[in-house]
C-alpha cells in the first residue's frame, strides 16, 4: 500500500484525494495535511465570532461553470448536485456579466460543502494545523517536515498550495526545479483583496433589492463585490443575515502589508457610503487574502507540474491551469492522472 501525502486541504487536494480512493482503492493511503483549522482553503466557509451557526463565505463565493465545462465535468456537477451540494442561483444578482451558455450555482451549505464533500468520499486521514516547511528524499520516499516539529515519510506527495509557499520550502525542491520550472513557477502572479462578513442579528432585514451585487470602480476605488450571503446560497431560515464584502485589487495591493484589523474601518467607512443605513452588526469578521485569484497561470496551462517522478512529487492548483472551480478540477484530474501512472 502506497502513502499519499496531499498538502492542501482545498478543491484541487480534495478531488484529487477522492479520484485516488475511487481509482486505486485500498492501494493508497490518502493523508491530507492543511496548515489551516479547517478545510476549504479558497473555498472556506467562516463562523461568526459569537455564533458558531451563523456562517459565510468569505473566499470563492458561487461556481460558474461555461457551457463546454458543464459538459465534459458533467459527472461531477451531477453528482454535487445530486447530493445537494449544488444549487442553482437564482437569486437576483446585479452587474454580472456572464459569457452565454455560462451555469452559475450556489452552496446551500457554503463553499467549503464542495471540499468537505470530496474529503469525505476520500476516506483520507485529514490533519489540521500541518504546516510543512521542507521535504527531503529518503530512497523510494519523501521525508516532509512539519512547522512544530516531527516528520513523515511518504511514497509520493502531491503540493497544492499557492506557488510562493511552494518555492519558500526548504530541503531538496529547490535543488530539483529546472531553470525552465523555476522561471514557469516565478512568472505566476496573484490578486490580493481583502473581506469582511458582517453578521446580522434575526430580526435584521436587509432593505436591498438584490443577493449579489458588483460594483463599479467609478462608484468606489475600495469595494468590488457585495452580496447578502444567506439570501445568495439560499441559507436555511431562522438566523440573521450575513453581508460579504470584497475588496477590489488595487486597493488589497495598496494595503497588503496593513493588519487587517487596520484597514477593516476603511472599508467598512466605504460600505456605508455604498449602503447608507445599513444596520449594526452582531459581529464582523474580516480576513486578508494574499494569495485570491491568480492573475497569471504557468505558462500552456499544464494542470500540474512534476518535480521529481519517482518517487512522485507534484504540484496542483489553480495556478496550473486557471483560478475558478473548473480550473481546479483540471488540475485535480491532470495530478492524478500522473499518480496513477506512478502507482
Amino acid at each position: 500500500m502506497s502513502r499519499v501525502l496531499i498538502v492542501g486541504a482545498g478543491l484541487t487536494g480534495s478531488l484529487c484525494a477522492c479520484l485516488l480512493r475511487r481509482e486505486l482503492k485500498n492501494k493508497v493511503k490518502i493523508v491530507v495535511w492543511d496548515k489551516a483549522r479547517g478545510a476549504g482553503g479558497r473555498m472556506s466557509t467562516s463562523r461568526s465570532p459569537d455564533d458558531s451557526s451563523h456562517s459565510a463565505d468569505l473566499g470563492a463565493q458561487y461556481v460558474s461553470a461555461t457551457a463546454a465545462y458543464h459538459k465534459s465535468h458533467h459527472s461531477l456537477y451531477s453528482e454535487l448536485r445530486s447530493r445537494g451540494v449544488l444549487q442553482l442561483l437564482d437569486a437576483p444578482v446585479e452587474g454580472l456579466k456572464d459569457k452565454e451558455g455560462t451555469v452559475n450555482y450556489v452552496t446551500p451549505r457554503g463553499m467549503s460543502s464542495i471540499v468537505r464533500h470530496f474529503l469525505t468520499e476520500s476516506g483520507a486521514d485529514l490533519f489540521f494545523e500541518h504546516h510543512v516547511t521542507a521535504l527531503y528524499r529518503r530512497g523510494a520516499s519523501w521525508e516532509v517536515h512539519r512547522k512544530l516539529g516531527g516528520s513523515e515519510e511518504f511514497d509520493a506527495v502531491v503540493l497544492t498550495m499557492p506557488v510562493p509557499q511552494i518555492l519558500e520550502l526548504q530541503g531538496e525542491l529547490g535543488d530539483m526545479l529546472s531553470v525552465s520550472q523555476r522561471q514557469q513557477l516565478d512568472s505566476v502572479v496573484y490578486s490580493s483583496r481583502f473581506a469582511l462578513a458582517l453578521f446580522f442579528g434575526p430580526d435584521v432585514v436587509l432593505d436591498v433589492s438584490w443577493a449579489v451585487r458588483y460594483v463599479s470602480q467609478s462608484e468606489s476605488s475600495c469595494i468590488r463585490y457585495i452580496a447578502v450571503d444567506s439570501r445568495k446560497r439560499n441559507a436555511a431560515p431562522g438566523r440573521g443575515p450575513s453581508l460579504v464584502v470584497h475588496t477590489s485589487v488595487p486597493f488589497g495591493l495598496q494595503h497588503l502589508e496593513r493588519d487587517k484589523q487596520d484597514v477593516q474601518p476603511i472599508i467598512l467607512e466605504e460600505l456605508h457610503k455604498l449602503l447608507p443605513g445599513l444596520p449594526q452588526p452582531i459581529s464582523i469578521k474580516s480576513h486578508k487574502w494574499r494569495f485570491s485569484q491568480v492573475q497569471s497561470a504557468v505558462p500552456g496551462s499544464p494542470g500540474q507540474m512534476t518535480l521529481h517522478p519517482q518517487p512522485p512529487l507534484v504540484c496542483g492548483g489553480d495556478a496550473f491551469c486557471h483560478s475558478n472551480f473548473d480550473g481546479c478540477v483540471e488540475s485535480a484530474l491532470r495530478v492524478f492522472d500522473v499518480l496513477k501512472a506512478s502507482l
